[in-house]
């Protein structure tokens, strides 16, 4: 119960903060889209261009966990990570806070959660994260980048949101129940380095972790009917 208090208290204190307490949308808002649209190369801080780009990688790392735990709740996962592409944090919160602990993983695997399922989907993800930071870090104005961060709230809240993911990675069940699935459930840590490396902690996870394991029900009626 406390775990879900906190979570719906961010769910709904952030788009609060933001709306009230964070700085104002600057007026040219749009100017970026109105570049393009005119034919010409918008002037975009490499770091701003980093920082939204890492929300996107940080939803591919929540779906890699989110998808298969769907598998084993009443709740449609699918619909609550297509909603996170539009509203980042807001839309996965929710499922966060009303999916139920499971640790246990049933039927085949289809298409796409055997690519969520794979090294390679971390590996991927490891090597588009570091090509990013490594672009901010060369070409990127980080002193504009706080300057802006102070006057413009939708840069502000999209950094907040870049925290808060790192945040709540490891706080609900999600990062536990997903261990447990692929029998490390006592290994405490991994799970500890995990939660504690922001980013590239789920990073590491999602390359070295072991795939899906059945649950015994499956595996009983596998070995009963003589498949191997």
């Amino acid at each position: 119960m406390l775990r879900r208090g906190f979570l719906w208290l961010i769910e709904i204190g952030f788009p609060v903060y933001v709306f009230l307490f964070a700085p104002p949308l600057r007026v040219n808002l749009l100017e970026p889209f109105q570049t393009l649209l005119e034919g010409q190369i918008p002037s975009i801080n490499p770091v701003t261009i980093a920082l939204f780009s890492m929300i996107g990688i940080w939803i591919l790392i929540y779906s890699c966990l989110t998808f298969p735990d769907g598998r084993m709740q009443k709740l449609p996962a699918w619909a609550f990570m297509i909603g996170s592409a539009a509203t980042g944090i807001l839309s996965l919160i929710p499922y966060l806070a009303l999916r139920e602990p499971n640790q246990q993983f049933s039927g085949e695997k289809d298409t796409w959660i055997k690519w969520l399922d794979s090294p390679a989907a971390g590996l991927i993800l490891t090597v588009s994260t570091l090509f990013l930071l490594g672009f901010a870090v060369i070409f990127g104005d980080w002193s504009a980048f706080v300057q802006v961060f102070r006057s413009d709230r939708f840069i502000h809240a999209m950094t907040l949101a870049f925290f808060i993911f790192c945040l709540l990675f490891p706080y609900p069940t999600l990062l536990s129940d997903d261990m447990a699935r692929r029998g490390l459930r006592s290994d405490s840590q991994l799970f500890w380095i995990v939660a504690l490396v922001p980013l590239f902690g789920p990073l590491l996870y999602l390359c070295i972790r072991p795939p899906l394991l059945m649950s015994r029900s499956q595996t009983r009626e596998y070995s009963g009917s003589g498949i191997r």
